[in-house]
């Protein structure tokens, strides 16, 4: 199962390498920075569950599948790109490269990231898929990663900088900016696996549970690693509401490994091969 799935995640990485745009012009860096980014590295942690899902549950539609999680994968992108302007955190580094603002210029690096939002769907549109699978998974990305759910997040995340939170509207904002793309993630793996409704709900529920222990992971990362070690710049929440600033940084650990175990359990209620399958995707994220 381990060898068969990690060939699967090979497989679109390559897939990844192959689908960079070709946007012939006179622009000197447009081209080489549209892809940049995502050529760079990350975890394609959003794609590999998309992945997991469909493997799990309809083997046989993976490849059909590498597009939507191609449009994941990008819509991601373009938002750690805008993340990293100057208006927003102003981070230098960015998946172990100089970030896109700092290495070119800020309008360049706006314009790239509006192009790879767009530019998700279209993968969509243009993927293997029956048309009623199409308009389902641009729903759920649209409302997730847009002003429903991700955007709205960044939004609460930039107002309320250098104002304390509680800790309830402090889960919203990340519920948001973080969970929700997660959540999406996996529900579209079981749209495309043709799963029932209440497996896609609970895959989207687990989804955010998920993804409020990434935000987690990801605050005690930043305040504990180097940027070298992390990849990207760290240290660079001191002002933001954050559960390391508001909780403190044992207390934080803490409500990580909460979330941990509740996952496992949670995890333990889908069908076999969809916990064996996601179960060997976290568990390098379930040790930091």
């Amino acid at each position: 199962m381990t060898e068969k799935l990690h060939s699967l995640f090979s497989e679109f990485e390559s897939y990844l390498i192959s689908q960079s745009p070709k946007v012939p012009s006179f622009h000197p860096y447009y081209e080489k920075a549209l892809w940049e980014m995502v050529l760079s590295g990350g975890k394609r942690f959003r794609p590999k569950l998309l992945l997991s899902v469909v493997y799990a549950n309809k083997a046989k539609f993976a490849s059909k599948a590498f597009a939507p999680a191609l449009a994941l994968e990008i819509l991601h992108t373009y938002s750690l790109i805008h993340d990293d302007l100057p208006a927003m955190d102003n981070a230098l580094l960015r998946r172990g490269v100089p970030t896109l603002h700092h290495k070119y210029d800020e309008c360049g690096a706006i314009l790239v990231g509006d192009g790879l939002n767009t530019h998700s769907f279209y993968c969509i549109a243009k993927s293997k898929l029956k048309p009623k699978i199409k308009n389902k998974l641009i729903e759920i990305l649209s409302y997730n990663g847009g002003i429903h759910g991700m955007v709205l997040g960044q939004a609460l995340d930039c107002y309320f900088e250098k104002q304390t939170l509680p800790l309830e509207k402090l889960r919203t904002i990340h519920l948001n900016k973080t969970a929700k793309l997660i959540a999406a993630a996996l529900q579209m793996g079981g749209i495309i696996a043709k799963c029932d409704k209440k497996f896609c709900q609970k895959l989207y529920k687990i989804g955010l549970d998920l993804g409020l222990f990434f935000q987690i992971r990801d605050d005690i990362i930043d305040a504990t690693q180097s940027s070298q070690e992390a990849g990207k710049t760290t240290q660079n929440d001191s002002e933001k509401n954050s559960y390391v600033n508001l909780l403190g940084l044992e207390t934080a650990k803490i409500e990580a490994k909460k979330l941990q175990e509740s996952l496992q359990t949670q995890l333990q209620s889908l069908n076999p091969k969809t916990n064996q399958t996601l179960t060997i995707l976290l568990e390098e994220y379930f040790t930091f």
